[in-house]
């Protein structure tokens, strides 16, 4: 199946009903479709064609879903950049997948100005911008091309998508989905997570480029609406749910915790919301139960990663229901993935005992881009991919998640890897040695921090040294506390050992939550 086909036969069935909302603006299937196919051709006139690779450089906004789309029409392999990022973050990207146009909203012009002037041959698309003679806004050229479907003849297993997700070692890594993955993923949500009808309305408030935006194509497939929201703010957010009459949303952690403690959360009507998805990271059980207590029995949890998104396992609202041991686990294997627990050989473990999570669906990505040793050691024979997720299985098949991937840290739903931010420490002149790990926090569920030794007669402030980081990786990647400590536990070999820095730190939390 073609991802290009399932836009067009939405836009078919549902042609006049309202599709996607964001503010007060409604657009309707035909309409979002209409404004694909003019910015499809937009991209292909600038010579962005079948296999380039565009990079999306924009928050959520009115054209986040026709641009998606209009890629998929056009062949083009996009590539998004998550705004939070740095520059010098944005610009490896762009090196790294040989970006030939870079396609930024108006409000984000200054940063893409500043790429493109540091990679000669990038071109600039704005959305209704254009800062500098030769750039062009792609707005302005739709409009005043042709609105018809381009109908570039495209191949399943064309890349459609270039994902960058931090590896173990903070190396780039770059996702790579197909038309047929992407498809896929549509066909797992739909048979896995939620079935919307025409009258369903999800609400969108986390970015498009992450989780959430890989349930705008399910919606539109059925002809319901997805109403987008710039960001997450928690008044609006309860507005919008209410206003709209949303029955479907979609949260990290970090967003459902602010949200219950919201004072005008018992004053909202929610009468109309039936389903609450949740996953990007692990939840505190304590959290759950507050969820359930004061919002009912809508939960469903799913258990995925770029590579294979959304969900390998989900733990169903009944579940939910079901509370006890059940709240621990990250649910049981999705109808149409494999899911097998192994051992370092690759052989499986019994159940009850701790293996690596492998999986083996249609949804899976095709590779990482450029990265053959790499792909050798994630897909392994058969097509199993590694997640380098830990996790022991109970005799009805729900997986528990014991361990995280390699040192990894998920703070407000975004993936921060220790190395890093170490490595932007550990550039600073005072600081000897440094380990990073996520600590327990009310909020964002995990809070980045930093474990540091000073050279001999160096002295720092905490705060120099998170302007460090800041200078260099995005805001999220900031620890919110940096502590002096006189060493730093190590291993026999020298490795440093950071579960013993972080574990004392959620020891009272496991406690707590017994």
């Amino acid at each position: 199946m073609l991802a290009a086909e399932l836009v067009r036969r939405g836009a078919s069935r549902f042609a006049n009903r309202t599709a996607v909302v964001v503010a007060s603006k409604e657009f309707t299937f035909a309409e979002v479709d209409e404004y694909a196919n003019r910015l499809a051709n937009a991209l292909l006139a600038m010579g962005a064609g079948r296999g380039s690779r565009v990079g999306l450089l924009m928050d959520n906004g009115e054209w986040s879903v026709p641009l998606d789309f209009a890629c998929l029409k056009a062949g083009i392999d996009r590539v998004p950049l998550n705004s939070r990022l740095s520059v010098a973050e944005h610009a490896r990207m762009i090196a790294d997948a040989n970006v030939e146009v870079l396609v930024h909203s108006s409000e984000l012009t200054g940063r893409a100005v500043e790429l493109a002037e540091q990679r000669a041959g990038l071109r600039l698309a704005g959305l209704g911008a254009r800062e500098r003679a030769g750039d062009r806004d792609l707005v302005a050229d739709a409009f005043a091309g042709p609105a018809t479907d381009p109908r570039v003849p495209v191949e399943p297993t064309d890349v459609v998508l270039t994902l960058y997700t931090s590896g173990t070692t903070g190396t780039l890594k770059a996702a790579q989905h197909t038309q047929a993955s992407f498809a896929a993923i549509t066909a797992n949500i739909l048979a896995n997570l939620m079935s919307p009808g025409r009258d369903d309305a999800m609400l969108h408030a986390a970015s498009l480029i992450h989780a959430s935006g890989t349930f705008v194509l399910p919606f539109w497939i059925r002809g319901a609406r997805s109403v987008v929201l710039p960001g997450f703010v928690p008044d609006q957010y309860l507005d919008a749910l209410h206003r709209h009459r949303i029955t479907t949303a979609n949260m990290v952690p970090t967003m459902l915790g602010i949200l219950l403690d919201t004072p005008d959360l018992d004053r909202t009507d929610l009468s109309a919301l039936h389903t609450l998805t949740y996953g990007a990271s692990p939840i505190p059980r304590a959290m759950l139960e507050r969820g359930l207590d004061r919002l009912g029995p809508k939960f469903v949890q799913y258990y995925g990663q770029t590579e294979a998104p959304l969900c390998q396992t989900v733990l169903t609202t009944d579940d939910h229901i079901a509370a006890g041991e059940l709240l621990s686990s990250c649910g049981h294997p999705a109808v149409d993935a494999e899911i097998v627990l192994t051992d370092d050989a690759g052989h499986e473990v019994p159940d009850g005992e701790i293996g690596e999570i492998r999986v083996r669906a249609p949804f899976r990505m095709a590779g990482y881009h450029n990265a053959p040793e790499l792909n050798a050691e994630t897909i392994s024979e058969g097509g199993w991919l590694r997640t380098r997720d830990m996790a022991r299985k109970d005799e009805r098949g729900y997986l528990y998640l014991v361990d995280r991937r390699s040192d990894m840290i998920v703070t407000g739903g975004y993936n921060v890897y220790p190395r890093e931010v170490e490595d932007a420490l550990a550039a600073h002149p005072a600081v000897a040695e440094v380990a990073v790990v996520g600590a327990p926090d009310p909020t964002w569920v995990e809070a980045v921090t930093a474990f540091v030794t000073l050279r001999p007669g160096a002295g720092v402030s905490g705060e120099e040294l998170r302007d460090a980081v800041r200078a260099t990786l995005a805001g999220y990647k900031v620890p919110k506390q940096v502590v002096v400590v006189e060493s730093i536990p190590k291993s026999a070999v020298g490795k440093i050992l950071r579960r013993e820095l972080r574990d004392p730190l959620w020891r009272n939390v496991s406690e707590s939550s017994d």
